[in-house]
């Protein structure tokens, strides 16, 4: 089995794609509000959500990466905004900003380089309302989105985004994002060899709520009322969520955990443009008895209550008191495994771990944020999920070395 070790030490290997469409050369873009000449640590990047915990993370990691670029913290409260921004410093600053009221949203983007969408949860919305003001202002546009459906409706503005000139990436997190990066690379090492990819499998793995806060757990409560969509030998195939449970080695530090199917966007994202036949996703959580009422929740709510945003909200809002309580003993680590069988019977697996999700998702976000901004990316809206020739030295280190 070989094997793609992931560690974290001081540089993050990130990537995007540049789709390229026959008779059409690819080629970067200039965002067209940054002046000639001008370099990232002059650019202006606004995080929706960035009272959140994982915007808030990502701003932190962007003032640390790039301690001169000027970050807009916003959101609908003032006082965890004036928190944030005395933590990062004098070229920050916080902005009350409701995503929902299209004309303000628009104002907040008018003067920025980039608008990082962080204000989750993405399950059960019927709009792109982000994007479509960011198309509107001309502004680069980045997204943590962690819902298949949202996913694929962002892709159906790509033309409008390609004719506005600004790159927009969405499902650009820690997963799906870093997770589609290292499939693709594991995907990419196999037809090196000129070995063909059979089945690609994703396992997550969360302690608690990975210190990610209440939106986490609402998404994990909006996914439990969507149909699983998963792929064998090129077929649709549709499984009730939190199901076919199995047992997966993490690794040191992490060990052995039970996860569970669940419907992420990378599962239908990689089979279409990686070209894996069957593909899976899986999560599970710590401590055990989360799982259980996981479980329990998907045999016993109806479907059309989980999949209901206020409901979901109002169960989030009776259980994060006890979920924080237990997130102090179970702690935040986060780990992925994506295992890539081949047609020949080899086998490579791809792990990467962190000890708080928060700070990992925040980087990694950080990370193609900055890439954006250095003029990396192409006109148009993609999916973080092909590896390109793209670098970015950080204090996040992904290495890839496959071992026998």
């Amino acid at each position: 089995m070989a094997r793609v070790s992931l560690g974290l030490n001081q540089k993050l290997v990130i990537c995007c794609v540049k789709e390229r469409q026959s008779g059409v050369v690819s080629s970067s873009v200039q965002l067209s509000k940054t002046k000639k000449n001008q370099n990232v640590s002059s650019s202006r990047v606004l995080v929706l959500g960035g009272t959140g915990r994982v915007g808030g993370a990502t701003a932190i990691a962007l003032s640390k990466l790039s301690p001169d670029l000027q970050i807009l913290v916003a959101g609908r409260n003032r006082e965890k905004g004036a928190r944030l921004v005395e933590t990062l410093g004098e070229n920050s600053e916080f902005v009350e900003v409701d995503i929902d009221d299209e004309k303000a949203l628009e104002a907040a983007l008018k003067d920025v380089d980039l608008v990082v969408h962080a204000a989750g949860p993405f399950q059960q919305t019927e709009r792109c309302p982000v994007l479509e003001a960011a198309i509107s202002t001309e502004t680069a546009y980045l997204d943590v989105c962690d819902d298949t459906s949202y996913g694929f409706r962002a892709k159906s503005f790509h033309q409008k985004a390609v004719a506005a000139n600004i790159p927009a990436i969405t499902t650009a997190g820690i997963y799906p994002g870093v997770s589609n990066v290292m499939a693709a690379e594991l995907v990419r090492a196999a037809r090196s060899e000129s070995i063909e990819p059979e089945r690609l499998r994703f396992f997550y793995y969360t302690a608690g709520s990975g210190g990610a806060g209440p939106t986490i757990l609402a998404t994990s409560f909006l996914l439990l009322g969507e149909e699983v969509v998963a792929y064998n030998r090129g077929e649709v195939v549709k499984l009730k969520p939190y199901t076919g449970m199995l047992n997966i080695d993490f690794g040191k530090g992490i060990g052995k955990r039970n996860v569970y199917l669940l419907n992420l966007p990378e599962v239908r994202s990689t089979h279409e443009n990686l070209g894996v036949p069957s593909v899976s996703a899986r999560f599970g959580t710590a401590p055990f008895f989360w799982n259980w009422g996981m479980e329990a929740m998907t045999n016993l709510i109806p479907g059309e209550i989980l999949r209901d945003r206020e409901k979901v909200q109002q169960m989030v809002q009776l259980f994060d008191p006890l979920v924080r309580a237990v997130d102090g003993i179970a702690g935040q680590r986060v780990s992925m495994r994506v295992d890539l069988e081949c047609k020949d019977g080899r086998t490579m697996v791809g792990i990467f771990s962190h000890k708080r999700l928060s700070q990992s998702v925040g980087m990694s976000t950080a990370a193609f944020a900055l890439a954006i901004l250095e003029g990396s990316t192409m006109p148009g809206v993609c999916r973080s999920r092909f590896p390109l020739v793209l670098k970015r030295k950080l204090s996040c280190f992904i290495s890839v070395s496959p071992q026998n």
